[in-house]
């Protein structure tokens, strides 16, 4: 059975969300996503565009303006609530992790 959409976020869409806590442009997502995570993760443009629209069809972000082919988005309320429920999915594995592994174990 397939996963239903959005039930998690890879790390690409978590960093989009995260980036739209203030309103930007999409070419601005492209350079703060890999500069908040020293390079670790990079987003394609096309990965990019296309999440943004799916992401603006769930309501997760809103389109704030439109200059030409400039763009500019900004988190709803809708997108902080799956950004928060991603952190405590995140949370939670990790307190998993370190209650099997705990600090010095191998």
């Amino acid at each position: 059975m397939p996963r239903a959409k959005f039930q998690t976020l890879t790390e690409q869409m978590f960093y989009i969300l995260l980036c739209l806590k203030n309103e930007c442009y999409g070419m601005d997502i492209l350079d703060k996503v890999p500069a908040m995570t020293n390079g670790r993760v990079n987003v394609g443009s096309g990965t990019l565009y296309n999440l943004l629209e799916q992401f603006m069809e769930e309501g997760f972000i809103t389109e704030t303006k439109v200059e030409g082919r400039r763009r500019s988005y900004l988190i709803t309320k809708k997108g902080k609530e799956m950004l928060d429920k991603e952190c405590e999915r995140l949370t939670a594995q990790l307190a998993d992790y370190n209650s099997i592994f705990g600090e010095g174990d191998l």
